[in-house]
């Protein structure tokens, strides 16, 4: 079944920087996340588990990976009505600028999305992970009879001022909104939240930049072009002429919006019971499928390990790591709290000869790693030692980059046998 009532735009967000250099290469949607999947996979995922199949993905930056998942993943019936759509930033005769912000985005776009016979919008981003269902609250919005919905989620007082915060009555009627206030403001803007949150001293609604708006009423605001950003401008100057209603969430969410949270956020995954359960087979969570062999290991000790299909691992231990597809690493090699992302492709020994390739793909033998962020197709020589932590300045050369102690090595680099970092 599909919801023929709601049209889901997922923004891409901008050029990433925050996730650099993760996204150097790629949109920040196509960013690959939990061994195996790509971070757009999560909206669109959770668009589907809520019968909502018709889906636009808003991207300007670096798309051409993003495009080419979408295409070689979301396939429907010839008989449906269900899609997935990447729309890039595009010029034309009217509009000779890029997206300026996610409600510009939207606003440039809007002549594709009208095209289609819906009531409602369902404005999500592509750089969150949570599993929430959509349709529970396109119910509580027609319930309402709301104009617009903004799904929050309550923070305490130490994370409100990196929000945008909500001041809802009793009817979730939101009737304020701040953004990132200052700490000395926060006693003014507790709401009524769930006794459970109370009592974890989560009063105060953040927005999440989840939206569902009417129709007609989001065509109309998108006729002023001043207007660029939904939550800095639209939803501030939509309250008092609209009705808008608060819609709490209270299971996981994390905005991956730094390097330091897309790293914790995988990390995360491999505890005993992870906060965002890839388990749950109501929710599941929906890529492209690779078709690759299982994996191999040898000789290895793993402690809260989370390894993907097609690796090939002879490792002397895996501690607290997520190891993702075509994953190989040599023989008495350490790897202690890092996420490896893989490799897009195996490398046959017809083709190592052939090309006299030194250094193979993935990581070599008696190497060490830890607090590490290995990215795709990364070729890492024998006896490399990398210890990331809070000891390293911030930093970047051509092969890697120091964020908050945790090491990046950048996509498709090689570094030679005997590295210290």
């Amino acid at each position: 079944m599909i919801n023929d009532k709601v049209l889901a735009i997922i923004l891409g967000g901008g050029q990433g920087s925050r996730l650099y250099p993760l996204t150097k290469d790629r949109s920040k949607p196509a960013v690959p996340i939990a061994g195996k999947y790509r971070l757009v996979d999560i909206p669109i995922s959770n668009c589907i588990n809520s019968d909502i199949k018709r889906m636009f993905v808003l991207t300007q930056f670096n798309s051409a990976s993003l495009n080419r998942h979408i295409k070689n993943t979301y396939h429907f019936s010839f008989f449906s009505s269900a899609f997935v759509d990447v729309l890039a930033a595009e010029q034309t005769p009217q509009n000779k600028t890029w997206f300026q912000g996610t409600a510009d985005a939207v606003r440039q776009s809007m002549h594709h999305f009208v095209r289609h016979d819906f009531d409602y919008f369902l404005i999500l981003s592509g750089d969150q992970l949570y599993q929430m269902d959509y349709d529970e609250m396109v119910k509580a919005h027609k319930k309402s009879k709301a104009e617009i919905s903004i799904a929050t989620i309550p923070v305490s007082a130490k994370d409100a001022p990196g929000f945008g915060i909500m001041k809802a009555n009793e009817e979730n009627v939101v009737t304020s909104f701040i953004e990132k206030p200052d700490a000395s403001l926060l006693p003014d803007w507790v709401s009524e939240v769930s006794d459970d949150m109370k009592n974890q001293g989560r009063n105060y609604l953040a927005s999440m930049g989840i939206y569902i708006f009417n129709r007609e009423l989001l065509v109309k605001l998108m006729e002023n072009p001043d207007t660029i950003d939904f939550g800095k401008e639209i939803i501030p100057q939509s309250i008092e002429n609209h009705k808008t209603v608060s819609y709490q969430y209270e299971g996981y969410w994390t905005d991956i919006g730094t390097i330091e949270s897309f790293f914790e956020a995988n990390i995360g995954l491999t505890e005993d019971i992870p906060a965002f359960d890839l388990y749950d087979k109501s929710r599941r969570i929906y890529t492209r499928a690779r078709m690759l062999p299982t994996t191999k290991i040898a000789g290895t000790t793993l402690e809260k390990a989370v390894i993907a299909e097609g690796c090939i691992i002879n490792a002397a231990k895996i501690e607290k790591s997520v190891i993702g597809i075509r994953s190989r690493i040599g023989k008495d090699s350490t790897i202690i709290n890092t996420y490896m992302m893989g490799s897009d492709r195996y490398e046959t020994l017809e083709k190592i000869e052939e090309d006299k390739i030194d250094i193979l793909l993935g990581i070599g033998e008696r190497c060490f790693i830890k607090n590490a962020i290995v990215d795709k197709n990364c070729r890492i020589g024998d006896d490399v030692r990398i210890n990331g932590g809070n000891h390293l300045e911030d930093t970047e050369t051509d092969t890697y980059f120091i964020k908050d102690g945790i090491v990046v090595i950048k996509k498709g680099v090689t570094i030679p046998r005997g590295f210290t970092l």
